[in-house]
């Protein structure tokens, strides 16, 4: 049985076309003989005079078998009615507006309806051709505003070469301001190309990366991309505050699974590109969402690679869920620390010889801060001995010129879980 709100809207989508329509057709003293339907409206006009500019509807009534056809469907036309009406418009020389927002829309549209210069002279595609070079794309501004309407557009807009030029633009401008910015504050460009689809949007940082862009510039416009897109998910929270957990099988879920990865393949090469903090914050996020084994990987080698910055509260992001109530199964910690370990004495190796004769300032500081660290993880009673004790035997002896920290994070342990003094302190303590 018909919906009945269903069957109402549609009358009511038809009826407010034909009302709309009627203030500029029905003044005509020729009766109209032609309806046209795009999606759920209906218009009402003359066939002379949509043949007089375009050349798609000219071949429409001429191909078609009914000599007396009196309804044309162009649901499929690019904006939709609300485009159509205004291209329908242009055939009766009616005056409406073009902007920034309805530009690319306008110009498929008349890609489609074929109203080019070939056919009609001064005709809608030319027009919006000229708006388009003279209006929208000069300014990165107007640039991306006509690159985001382009999302819908696919893959007219692309045809005809709208989103190439867009980004072009963009990313020229975007690395302009990068270096000499004209307005305050500086990053104010990396807020506006969050507007962006990631598809475009990782268009847009490879022809910046193309253009010769600093990896410290794109990492500001990644950031703030992250930030905005991923906004519950990657700041910092410090293992506290609520949020609301998604299930495993929802479609957010899955979409913010699949924006962080192509954020992650966006990174700069340069490993000391981004701030830990904010790695971390990534890294969780990918937990979390159960990314992809290599972008998960990838955030661990970046982290461990800077591991000399890394503070307290950035590992303890790394290490609880988001409700701050339980601990992540801290692999990922073990990972990233044990990496940073196997570097470090490569290089000492490899310049003096021997890693055993001295550990460098990058190690000792790490090897202060995991210490305590483990002293914040040890109050939680669901950590193991063996995680415990996994993360604390990676820092080597040298590394640690006290010991104070270290039995400071047994102790709270032991208090905490209950076990016996001997056991953990014989399988942590190796002086």
């Amino acid at each position: 049985m018909a919906n009945p709100l269903v069957n109402n809207n549609n009358s009511n989508r038809l009826s407010l076309a034909m009302e709309r329509t009627g203030q500029w057709v029905f003044s005509q003293e020729i009766p109209t003989d032609v309806v046209v339907h795009v999606g759920g409206a209906a218009f009402s006009l003359h066939k002379f005079m949509l043949v007089a500019k375009s050349n798609y509807i000219r071949k429409y009534i001429l191909e078609s078998s009914d000599p007396d056809l009196s309804v044309i469907d162009l649901s499929d036309i690019p904006g939709g009615p609300e485009i159509f009406e205004k291209t329908a418009k242009f055939c009766y020389g009616v005056n409406f507006e073009i902007t920034i927002q309805n530009v690319a829309a306008l110009r498929c549209a008349a890609e489609y309806l074929q109203m080019t210069d070939q056919y009609c002279d001064n005709n809608l595609a030319g027009r919006t051709e000229d708006f388009l070079q003279q209006v929208a794309l000069p300014s990165l501004s107007g640039a991306l505003v006509v690159l985001k309407s382009c999302e819908n557009l696919l893959p007219l807009s692309e045809d005809l070469k709208i989103v190439q030029r867009c980004v072009d633009v963009i990313s020229s401008k975007a690395c302009v301001e990068a270096n000499f910015p004209c307005r305050s504050p500086p990053n104010w460009w990396t807020e506006e190309l969050s507007i962006l689809d990631i598809k475009f949007f990782g268009r847009v940082i490879a022809s910046m990366k193309a253009r010769g862009a600093k990896s410290f510039t794109i990492a500001s416009a990644l950031i703030t991309y992250a930030e905005k897109c991923l906004r519950d998910l990657v700041r910092d929270r410090s293992g506290s505050g609520t949020m609301t957990i998604l299930p495993n099988n929802s479609d957010l879920r899955t979409r913010q699974q699949e924006l962080l990865e192509d954020i992650v393949g966006l990174l700069p090469p340069e490993k000391a590109a981004l701030p830990i903090n904010f790695l971390c914050c990534l890294l969780r996020a990918a937990i979390y969402l159960g990314a992809a084994s290599k972008c998960k990987n990838e955030l661990e080698k970046r982290i461990s690679a800077i591991l000399e910055h890394v503070t307290v509260d950035d590992l303890l992001v790394l290490s609880f869920t988001y409700d701050g109530e339980r601990l992540f199964d801290l692999e990922s910690v073990r990972r990233i620390i044990s990496s940073f370990v196997e570097k470090e004495k490569s290089v000492a190796v490899f310049n003096a010889g021997d890693f055993s004769e001295a550990s460098s300032a990058a190690m000792l500081r790490v090897a202060k801060t995991v210490d305590a660290y483990l002293s914040e993880i040890a109050t939680f009673s669901d950590l193991s001995i063996s995680k415990f004790n996994g993360i604390a035997v990676l820092i080597p002896k040298l590394a640690r010129k006290v010991d104070d920290d270290l039995y400071r994070a047994v102790d709270i342990y032991l208090k905490v879980s209950q076990l016996t003094d001997f056991y953990l302190i014989a399988s942590v303590i190796y002086l």
